[in-house]
């Protein structure tokens, strides 16, 4: 799944770690998911969209 995390973690400077703490998850589940090697849950999707103040369909892309 494409995701915006990255630049969006980006644009606020803020790192893995901060964003991971915001999210309640470790550094290393930000980082997958910025890599597009996990895919998050939907919760954990919902969480991102809230903290961004933007819909999940601005920040995750499915790869159809």
């Amino acid at each position: 799944m494409k995701n915006r995390l990255k630049i969006l973690r980006a644009e606020r400077d803020w790192t893995q770690a901060q964003l991971a703490e915001a999210l309640d998850v470790s550094r290393q589940t930000i980082n997958a998911i910025e890599k597009g090697k996990f895919d998050p849950s939907l919760p954990l999707a919902f969480k991102v969209s809230r903290l961004f103040a933007l819909p999940i369909e601005q920040i995750f892309e499915d790869e159809v």
